[in-house]
């Protein structure tokens, strides 16, 4: 029996097999391609942080009652937060000191927020093997510079929260933040 020829010269059976043949890889392919999208999209969703690590993303902290020389502990992701309302000489201790004589200079301003200057937001977390540090607390030793003092190997800071003495490496941690008003601040 004979086939039948299209104009461009091939038979049908020819022509229709390679039609057939390549609807069925693309339907293949495309078959393969929704198996894996179907997979992996609960693989890489069950990867997103739970509610409650949600939660703790961000913290409000209100200042309204933090006087001036004083500190206050709080928690931001499970860690002691210091906050603290710097004095006028507390700051004017803090300017004098040259940024290039630190171990991890820093000056206050790039530790603050513009126009904010009184306002010191530290993590509560020594750097050099994660202690407390003292000195948010009410009477508790602020060490030789003013600042906060870790009681597990002497690490001194300076009113800055700025690694002075001691074996810690770096300056206390200062964390993203941002005034929402004047008497509260957001964390995180």
């Amino acid at each position: 029996m004979a086939s039948v020829e299209h104009s461009d010269g091939q038979g049908l059976s020819g022509g229709e097999g390679v039609r057939r043949r390549d609807f069925i890889n693309i339907a293949a392919v495309s078959f393969a391609g929704v198996g894996a999208v179907a997979v992996v999209l609960p693989l890489i969703d069950q990867m997103n942080p739970s509610a409650d690590v949600l939660a703790l993303a961000s913290t409000e902290v209100d200042l309204s009652a933090i006087q001036p020389g004083q500190a206050i502990k709080t928690t931001f992701r499970s860690q002691p937060l210091f906050v603290r309302q710097l004095t006028p000489k507390e700051i004017a201790e803090a300017d004098k000191v040259d940024p290039s004589t630190l171990r991890d200079p820093q000056t206050l301003e790039e530790r603050t927020v513009d126009g904010k200057k009184q306002w010191l937001i530290t993590m509560g977390v020594c750097t050099h093997l994660g202690c407390v540090p003292l000195g948010a607390g009410e009477g508790e030793n602020r060490g030789e510079f003013g600042g906060y003092f870790c009681p597990c190997h002497g690490s001194s800071y300076d009113t800055a929260a700025r690694i002075r003495k001691g074996p810690a490496p770096k300056n206390l941690e200062v964390p993203k933040f941002s005034f929402t008003s004047d008497t509260a601040i957001l964390v995180g």
